[in-house]
């Protein structure tokens, strides 16, 4: 099994980018969150994104930003999971991570997913991380979501990208919550006036993405 293989799997299955990181990569995760804490035959670990469609930026109701999150949340979570059974036709050892289900870490006091999906990208080529916090890619900037496996085979990883966030702070002004203010986000305020319930149409919904909107990256800057 070589990296292009897996990339043409992932490909078929629907992906838009895919890369590859080695494990050794990773010496900076929390404790408890290194994909060898995960997996611990780990030796490489591969990022896929797809595109999330810029129009629902522009709309006038939460709607189809929220559902198109939560489709493609699913969609990730099921490439994931069938690059996985073809990993185990060819007798390769290979789990996905859920690309949104976080759990709280007691020991610094935040919400995480089991592997950070945005710095295994990052790890990966895929992109880089901005000041708000989400990855940018070349292709499409930040409109897109991550996903992620896991697999004991021995690949050829993809270098890592050169930042591509200028630091123009566009976000931080942005923000009506102030979380961007310190070099790290303030999670549950952002959180919380983003995500939940409508009070005047009950609906669970994501009302805020104001740093993606501004940021000038945001559809990525490849031709």
């Amino acid at each position: 099994m070589d990296s292009s293989k897996v990339k043409s799997i992932m490909f078929s299955l629907g992906a838009d980018l895919c890369g590859v990181a080695d494990v050794n990569r990773f010496e900076d995760a929390p404790e408890g969150y290194h994909p060898l804490d995960v997996f611990p035959t780990c030796q490489s670990v591969i990022s896929f994104a797809c595109r999330f469609p810029a129009g629902v930026l522009s709309c006038k109701t939460a709607v189809p930003y929220t559902r198109v999150r939560n489709s493609i949340t699913a969609k990730m979570d099921a490439i994931a999971l069938d690059f996985c059974i073809e990993m185990d036709k060819l007798c390769i050892a290979a789990i996905p991570i859920p690309t949104n289900e976080s759990q709280w870490d007691s020991k610094t006091k935040r919400w995480r997913s089991i592997i950070s999906q945005k710095h295994a990208a990052q790890a990966a080529g895929l992109g880089t991380i901005g000041r708000h916090s989400l990855l940018i890619t070349p292709e499409f900037g930040s409109m897109v979501w991550l996903g992620a496996v896991l697999t004991e085979a021995k690949l050829q990883p993809d270098p890592e990208l050169e930042k591509i966030c200028n630091d123009c702070n566009l976000c931080v002004k942005a923000c009506p919550v102030n979380a961007l203010e310190y070099s790290e986000i303030k999670q549950q305020v952002c959180w919380d006036h983003a995500f939940g319930d409508n009070e005047e149409t009950k609906n669970w919904e994501i009302s805020c993405h104001q740093c993606r909107d501004i940021c000038p990256y945001n559809l990525g800057y490849q031709i």
